[in-house]
């Protein structure tokens, strides 16, 4: 399944753990001591550990289970949006990266985003609504060591049988931090 975001200007992802509000119409239960406890742990780096829950749980007091129960429970009352590994892409030797946005009509965009899922060089796969000016619904995040960004793009438009895209190529990276909440 095309995974189904908003981007929003500005925005950049350093750890996938987003903290978010419901909409109006849903109230949002209080959060407790241990949630945010746990939170204020998760919103930080992994521990580059082999059990990464028990040394999280042990700093705050809890068990390994709870830690993950309690994230679990973040997510259900929507104050946890999504929680997951980011690569610093430089200091894992990839020196170029690309958005590339396609034009693809909304019937096939499922479909065409797990073809282009399947390429090892792309990192983000997913639909836009509303299409970026009214006409590229699909994005995709495209990370290289060396490779020549138009040629890999070369590789996919012929998967789906499309050229129409647009290459929007990283010159510069300005920040690469997430907000803390807690």
């Amino acid at each position: 399944m095309v995974q189904r975001v908003i981007v929003k200007k500005y925005l950049t992802l350093r750890r996938l753990i987003l903290f978010c509000r419901q909409a109006k119409s849903q109230p949002m239960e209080k959060i407790t001591a241990d949630e945010k406890k746990v939170a204020r742990l998760l919103q930080h780096d992994l521990p580059l550990v082999s059990h990464s829950f028990e040394k999280i749980g042990a700093s705050c007091g809890l068990r390994a289970d709870e830690v993950i129960k309690t994230a679990q429970s973040l997510r259900q009352k929507g104050y946890m949006r999504r929680f997951g590994a980011v690569l610093n892409h430089k200091e894992a030797g990839f020196v170029r990266n690309a958005l590339v946005v396609w034009a693809v009509p909304p019937e096939q965009t499922e479909e065409t985003g797990k073809i282009f899922s399947s390429f090892p060089f792309i990192s983000h796969c997913y639909e836009r609504k509303p299409p970026f000016q009214n006409k590229y619904n699909l994005f995709t995040m495209l990370h290289t060591r060396n490779d020549d960004i138009p040629r890999l793009v070369a590789q996919m438009a012929p998967a789906i049988k499309s050229c129409d895209f647009l290459i929007l190529e990283s010159i510069q990276e300005y920040k690469k931090i997430s907000p803390e909440y807690f």
